[in-house]
């Protein structure tokens, strides 16, 4: 008889794991509604970090056991899409798009590397730049993988840099790593910034604004961890570039090119200003897809909204802002939280041990679910913590993004891993760089964000 797939018996576990403790008569003093919410905790996470099942699936999963089973009431088991932080999501699926369809987002990346012969160092700087320069105008982490990855590929084999080659391998994995890593610094650009500010504005009605996301995370975690991608690239596969090939010249900008670079960067000074006007990202987003698609003034057809936009991710985020919300509501959240900070203990002044606690338990809850529902698993939690270290609530729900910007295995973060297929790298290789990659981004950069919020006195005191 066939042993079953390892796939297979973990999902079983699961689902075990899940009707058990949804069964087991609940401890004295702890609702049954908590036991029943912690099993669907269990069934859904579980189900995202062994990635058995599509994630919009499990999302559906969620929804659909979550009122059958009535832990929470319907307005809280689908209060996401109430967020404008999951139309944030839907309008950067349509952006994304219609930057890749259009070439918009394939000119800028030739432009920004330009066609002279650039030695490795430069090559793979450039790789790294481009990606954070595009982490700003495309808000779908996927879809610039997508985008670059065959871009840089040619570049570098222009370069003589073969396939598979340590060369190519760097070069790849600097643009993977920076796109996503990087990319954690931009408000719009990645799922878990996202999952963030809408569990944030879901659960505590907190707002998360663009400008001061971007000056509390993108000087350390954007242009520092930059930096630190190339020297460790640059440190782990070494090579050498030979004179490059002439590339193919670009074509004339179309028409659609021209309005949708309008309204990006239209979209990108009125998040960068919205402290200023007060409109949320999401609607700012929402309004950039409408006109991107509206006829004759829009850069592309309105078919592309039902032929080509992915709308996975939209029901994907709206499961874990919801499952957030059911947390929050059952008091499951109170719970887990009271035991950790049994574990942990948070004291107020102690900001540098409470910094460094936060930020490793967010990095390392990495490890057993994926990237996006890393803040769905510690945002429900950030009420506690803020209370035990005398932080403002929106110290605590940053230092989140503190620990879910260091990637320690690339199987924590999908787009990852799409990236590492089309640039035919296996995750062993990839291993080379993202573990020592970790370990410094732990031992330096935690530490110097917190002595950059302590300058700008994020902590509060």
């Amino acid at each position: 008889m066939a042993m079953p797939k390892p796939a297979t018996l973990l999902t079983a576990l699961i689902v075990a794991a899940a009707v058990t403790i949804y069964f087991v008569p609940p401890p004295a003093g702890v609702a049954s509604t908590v036991m029943h919410t912690g099993a669907l905790l269990v069934l859904v996470m579980g189900l995202w970090a062994i990635g058995t099942l599509p994630e919009y699936f499990v999302a559906l999963i969620f929804f659909a056991l979550a009122v059958l089973l009535q832990v929470a009431t319907p307005a809280v088991i689908f209060s996401g899409f109430a967020s404008g932080t999951l139309w944030l999501v839907l309008g950067g699926l349509v952006i994304a798009e219609a930057v890749r369809s259009t070439g918009l987002g394939e000119r800028i990346a030739r432009i920004a590397l330009g066609t002279q012969t650039l030695t490795y160092r430069q090559l793979v700087t450039a790789a790294v730049l481009v990606s954070l320069v595009l982490a700003f105008l495309m808000p779908a982490t996927v879809a610039r993988i997508l985008l670059l990855v065959p871009i840089m590929a040619a570049v570098a084999e222009r370069h003589g840099l073969a396939l598979r080659s340590t060369g190519y391998t760097g070069v790849m994995l600097a643009t993977i790593l920076a796109t996503f890593q990087c990319g954690t610094a931009i408000l719009p650009a990645n799922a878990p910034n996202l999952v963030l500010a809408g569990a944030a504005e879901t659960l505590y009605g907190v707002q998360l604004i663009y400008a001061e996301y971007l000056w509390a995370q993108f000087p350390v975690m954007g242009l520092v961890k930059g930096a630190l991608i190339i020297f460790m690239v640059c440190r782990l596969c070494p090579a050498q570039t030979q004179t490059a090939t002439t590339a193919a010249a670009l074509p004339p900008m179309s028409a659609g090119e021209k309005r949708l670079a309008v309204i990006v960067f239209a979209s990108l000074a009125l998040w960068a200003t919205d402290f200023l006007h007060g409109i949320r990202p999401g609607w700012i987003a929402l309004a950039a897809a409408v006109v991107a698609m509206l006829p004759r003034v829009g850069a592309v057809p309105v078919t592309m909204f039902q032929e080509r936009v992915r709308f996975g991710t939209f029901f994907y985020i709206g499961g874990i802002l919801g499952l957030g919300a059911v947390m929050i509501e059952t008091g499951l959240s109170v719970a887990i939280g009271n035991a950790v900070l049994s574990l942990f203990r948070l004291e107020p002044g102690a900001d540098g041990a409470n910094f460094a606690v936060l930020s490793l338990m967010s990095t390392f809850a990495g490890l057993i679910t994926t990237n996006p529902s890393q803040p769905a698993l510690m945002a429900p939690l950030a009420g506690h913590f803020a209370e035990a270290a005398g932080w403002p609530l929106k110290t605590a729900l940053m230092t989140l993004a503190v620990g879910f910007s260091t990637v320690i295995l690339p199987y924590q973060v999908p787009p990852v891993v799409v990236g590492l297929q089309v640039a035919h790298l296996s995750v062993q290789t990839a291993l080379r760089v993202t573990v020592p990659l970790a370990l410094v981004s732990i031992a330096g950069l935690i530490p110097l964000n917190y002595f950059w919020w302590k300058l700008i006195g994020y902590f509060g005191n």
